[in-house]
């Protein structure tokens, strides 16, 4: 008896928006923890910390996800416009438009009459004979996601995971918090780093250590950067 396939797993069953989140986890943890650690460069209070944070967390995030909403939208439409161009040219011009076919499989390596068979066939249904010309005319592919999806996801992923930074600065608010906090938040950011560059490898199917790597570099630059801009900033304005 054959063994039954095993069950896709959770990254494959979710690997339409998987991008997305993780795009916009990195994203929202890079430019968050950069706020905080080029206010936490500049001396500012930690109350200040937190409104510089969310303000940036929340408007960037939505602008990163209506960007992703449009860009999706826009490739939709562009896809549709293109299709109903190729329809209209092979209602209207049906003969170039085999001829295009031919010559596509020819350089496939198809010839004589097996050539013919496969033209035939092709062109026999418009909509077959349509997404054969996107597909290797235009090298186009239709795109099955959802934009509002693509950025809810991306949005969600900004928020989620750009909060980290400033989850201890939060708690000290509330609570008060006993220790270093920027170097706290430094080492749960960090973790949040590596946790959205392992996804990244899921996306794309490199090495676990290298992508968590890359990520946490990317993340240590930019708030090194933003640090240090804040700190002399802080000494040129304030002195």
């Amino acid at each position: 008896m054959e063994n039954a396939p095993a069950p896709p797993s959770f990254f494959q069953r979710h690997q339409a928006y998987l991008g997305e989140f993780v795009y916009g986890g990195i994203d929202g943890s890079v430019t968050t923890f950069a706020v905080v650690a080029g206010s936490v460069g500049a001396g500012l209070d930690s109350s200040v910390i937190l409104i510089l944070g969310f303000a940036n967390l929340l408007a960037d995030g939505f602008s990163m996800s209506v960007g992703a909403y449009l860009s999706a939208k826009s490739e939709a439409h562009n896809y549709e416009k293109h299709k109903k161009i190729e329809y209209w040219e092979i209602e209207h011009k049906p003969e170039e438009e085999r001829e295009e076919v031919r010559e596509i499989y020819r350089r496939k390596g198809f010839e004589g009459p097996l050539l013919e068979q496969v033209v035939d066939m092709l062109t026999a249904d418009k909509d077959r004979w349509a997404d054969v010309m996107m597909k290797e005319e235009l090298y186009m592919m239709e795109q099955n996601r959802s934009p509002i999806t693509i950025g809810s996801v991306t949005y969600i992923a900004f928020l989620l995971i750009g909060f980290i930074p400033l989850a201890l600065y939060l708690y000290d608010y509330l609570f008060g918090f006993d220790g270093n906090l920027f170097l706290a938040t430094s080492l749960l950011t960090g973790l949040g780093f590596a946790t959205v560059g392992w996804l990244k490898t899921h996306i794309t199917e490199t090495s676990m250590w290298k992508g968590i790597l890359e990520t946490v570099t990317l993340g240590a630059l930019a708030a090194g950067v933003a640090y240090w801009v804040g700190d002399v900033l802080e000494r040129i304005i304030v002195g």
